[in-house]
């Protein structure tokens, strides 16, 4: 039977958080690592957009948005999370207006503003963050949620750009919750190393059970040895 194939770029939040969900659910694809210097013909040919992640199915339909992709991954499992409406709302403001801020405080020398602004606005979206995890009543080192995949990719981008600030901030919930979240086996699991793919290139099985992963059954947050509780004191890869 073959698998789906997933383009990815490991270091890409978007693809980070299709993989992670893939893993999730214990699904098993094909991983393609995409040189964005020089994207696959393949891919570019099924998704016009040319961005990672690309999602093909073995009949193949083409699911090509990170958060399509995670829909799809809980639903095989029948892990369906129904999320309320102030969760919808982050992952919205996540993708729209933190984005857009985060890319010009971590890329400061594409962009003509200020970074400090940016940064600072970015910061006040983390607060509302920060009060949404104080809120939910939930163990901080619990399993991820559909919430957690989908926002935190990006918040680590953003501690990682001045550890030092972010971990003065007074965002005690939020800090421990990605702390523990890049010192999972998840999420070791999901930066595995490749060499970019190219055509003719053997299948690199990425999922449950297979070389490049090793995921157990239930992945929760539970610490991969040796990583250092305080990421954000290491450079992001």
């Amino acid at each position: 039977m073959s698998l789906p194939i997933l383009y990815s770029f490991r270091r890409c939040p978007y693809a980070m958080r299709a993989r992670l969900a893939l893993l999730a659910n214990g699904l098993s694809v094909e991983l393609r690592e995409v040189s964005l210097r020089a994207k696959p013909a393949a891919m570019v040919a099924v998704s016009p957009k040319a961005t990672v992640p690309v999602f093909i199915l073995p009949n193949c339909r083409v699911i090509d948005q990170s958060l399509d992709i995670m829909r799809w991954a809980y639903a095989q499992r029948g892990n369906v999370e129904t999320l309320d409406a102030s969760a919808e709302a982050l992952i919205a403001t996540n993708d729209t207006a933190f984005k857009h801020h985060l890319d010009r405080y971590k890329y400061a020398e594409r962009y003509p503003e200020d970074a400090i602004e940016h940064r600072d606005a970015a910061t006040a979206i983390l607060e509302q963050l920060e009060t949404w995890y104080a809120g939910q009543g939930v163990s901080i080192d619990g399993r991820p949620s559909f919430t957690d995949i989908a926002i935190l990719p990006f918040v680590r981008q953003f501690a990682a750009t001045d550890s030092g600030y972010f971990e003065q901030l007074a965002l005690a919930n939020l800090q421990r919750r990605l702390a523990a979240f890049v010192g999972s086996r998840l999420f070791a699991q999901a930066m595995v190393r490749l060499v970019p793919w190219q055509l003719g290139d053997r299948p690199s099985v990425f999922g449950a059970g297979h070389t490049h992963s090793g995921l157990a059954e239930e992945v929760g947050f539970e610490p991969t040895e040796g990583l250092h509780p305080r990421w954000f004191s290491r450079p992001v890869p």
